[in-house]
């Protein structure tokens, strides 16, 4: 055993996609609704940008996890029955993208119960992994998954391996994340406010990262959003990424499902 993982393994790399449509601009700004320009930058996403995703991840072999809220996939279902088809896992994230922090206890109950039901109306399976929209989970969330028996949480900064989360309702595995790791941060523009970075910046940051993660032999959790990731020179970063990492012994892809799965089946620290 190399490290934290299994045999000759250095690094387990889990790319994962929030595939949030027009469901955040909804919840945050539900006047844009009458904006179809901001609009269409958000449906980019699932009409676009999830395909070239998907096929880039075909060519390479890669399994990944997808993170629909309830409110996207039900006006996507297509999309997400293509998720599941091409081996992927779907994750829960939300209705409309809902940060549990802004909720009110039975109201976070309630669009937990309802995102589960209509991913698992739409691909036959409950969702086992869970990422709070904005990463903003409440003081409660941790136990509601787990009582509800979701595997793991995909939502907290406190390490940069998967790892145990106790809750009053039992243990989770937490699939870390970083914001140094997300699309969003670096390419999104708001009209006066914030910049974007070029794609040859996003690509040396990403590169850096997994060099770090390589090195401690830990895990790199890539975050991205189809609406952004999906866009054409974007698209080549993560090409590009992808083969940079596959040029070094020792990794592995893997969904996040299956890694926590493991964490829990192998009792690995």
């Amino acid at each position: 055993m190399s490290g934290i993982w299994p045999g000759d393994t250095k690094c387990v790399v889990m790319l994962s996609f929030d595939l949030d449509g027009v469901s955040g601009l909804l919840n945050r700004f539900p006047e844009a609704a009458k904006l179809p320009s901001a609009l269409s930058r958000a449906e980019f996403g699932p009409r676009v940008g999830i395909y070239r995703i998907l096929d880039l991840l075909d060519r390479y072999e890669i399994p990944a996890s997808f993170f629909v809220p309830g409110y996207v996939a039900e006006r996507y279902s297509g999309v997400v029955e293509e998720i599941v088809d091409r081996g992927h896992e779907v994750g829960h994230h939300g209705h409309m993208h809902e940060p549990p922090a802004s909720l009110e206890p039975a109201d976070e109950e309630a669009v937990l119960d309802r995102g589960s039901k209509i991913l698992e109306g739409i691909t036959g399976e409950r969702p086992l992994g869970y990422r709070a929209p904005s990463w903003e989970l409440s003081e409660h969330s941790l136990g509601y998954l787990a009582e509800r028996g979701f595997v793991y949480d995909s939502s907290l900064m406190d390490h940069d391996a998967p790892h145990f989360v106790d809750t009053p309702n039992g243990r989770l595995v937490e699939i870390p994340v970083d914001w140094a790791l997300d699309d969003f941060p670096y390419y999104a523009f708001n009209r006066g406010a914030g910049s974007m970075s070029t794609p040859e910046d996003v690509y040396k940051a990403w590169e850096l990262e997994f060099d770090g993660a390589y090195k401690y032999e830990s895990g790199f959790s890539l975050t991205m959003h189809p609406q952004v990731t999906g866009r054409l020179a974007k698209m080549m970063v993560l090409e590009r990424l992808i083969e940079y990492i596959r040029s070094h012994t020792g990794v592995e892809f893997m969904r996040c499902i299956d890694v926590a799965q493991a964490w829990t089946d192998e009792g690995m620290r």
